[in-house]
């Protein structure tokens, strides 16, 4: 790909071979199960009432419009730490401001796609981010192909763990997201909503990312140490999150992600001017507690957890394939999100 259109997301690489099988992800919402784990627990006292909310079949936004509307608030009044999967079951916490009115009861609010479970007060807003990460159970429909290669490489994620790539929804429909924010940072186009700023920019940021991942994983390198990394608190290597300021890797490292911010000139200096900060990523992410059983021969459920960041998708592309139903109309599509 050049850097001059961004129309389709390339197949960056997996890490280890494929094991030629496929499945059936999401074919009903309970075969993807997901478990908010937060960074703390409300206090019972403050500005802020938390919610304890279940959802089904809703994506994030929309449950968050509903709650301001049934709580009297705006929307920005109502916080969330990220956004869930709308095909699946997801249980996760909201926050809405309310510092002076009543508390009202919204565990008796009646919706068909979701459920406030619990509810306290605290005293701080939920931000993006402000939790520890996911505990996920999915379930795996019409797998086929050879079970001892799908096996050999779900021992292998257990213990290596798997490229730390950002998913797909980070990049919008069919990944046009990416050249959108190109034509952007290239001024091709003007982009007026901060919304849709923030998501083209997080887009391009990811894409360089996965770049700079997928070149390490084609050259062995992905959960290897380089000469000049930077490595985390875990102390795993990183690759950038593209922004202006000094770049922190050196020697072999720094070699390598500028020739990918070569390759990507125009996205990696319209990010530095763009207001956007240096930042690292860890490249490889570990699932934790990772186990997995065949209930039925054609059926396998997995479950394990994930820091806050990281991609269940990144854990499945490295087991097999899988597809999703398309459930997507024509009218549903114009009222609300297909998936977080």
């Amino acid at each position: 790909m050049t850097d001059a259109q961004y129309t389709t997301l390339p197949q960056w690489p997996n890490a280890y071979p494929a094991s030629g099988a496929s499945a059936t992800l999401k074919r009903l919402n309970e075969d993807f199960m997901v478990t908010e784990l937060p960074l703390q627990l409300p206090s019972g006292e403050g500005e802020h009432l938390w919610l304890d909310v279940e959802k089904n079949g809703a994506n994030t936004a929309f449950v968050a419009q509903q709650l301001a509307a049934a709580a009297g608030v705006q929307e920005m009044d109502v916080g969330y730490a990220g956004l869930k999967d709308r095909y699946a079951i997801t249980r996760q916490w909201f926050s809405i401001y309310l510092p002076k009115a009543e508390t009202p009861d919204l565990t008796q609010l009646q919706h068909p796609e979701f459920k406030v479970l619990s509810q306290s007060r605290h005293v701080k807003k939920l931000r993006p981010g402000d939790l520890q990460g996911n505990r996920f159970r999915i379930v795996l429909r019409d797998v086929t192909g050879d079970r001892d290669a799908i096996e050999a490489n779900l021992e292998a994620v257990a213990s290596l763990g798997v490229p730390n790539y950002f998913g797909a929804q980070r990049f919008g429909h069919d990944g046009g997201n990416v050249e959108q924010g190109r034509a952007m940072l290239a001024r091709e186009i003007r982009v007026r909503n901060p919304k849709k700023k923030g998501l083209y920019l997080s887009a391009v940021r990811s894409f360089v990312f996965n770049e700079v991942l997928a070149l390490r994983i084609q050259q062995g390198l992905w959960g290897k140490s380089l000469l000049g990394d930077v490595m985390d608190e875990a102390g795993r290597p990183t690759g950038p999150l593209w922004g202006r300021g000094r770049v922190t890797a050196t020697d072999q490292a720094q070699a390598l992600e500028n020739a990918v911010a070569e390759r990507h000139a125009t996205l990696c200096d319209g990010m530095e001017h763009a207001g956007l900060d240096q930042e690292r990523r860890a490249l490889v992410a570990s699932p934790g507690g990772m186990s997995w059983e065949w209930p039925q021969a054609d059926q396998l459920v997995l479950t394990f957890t994930l820091a806050a960041g990281n991609y269940a998708t990144s854990v499945l592309n490295e087991i097999l394939c899988t597809t999703e139903p398309d459930r997507r109309t024509e009218n549903e599509s114009a009222q609300r999100p297909f998936a977080d």
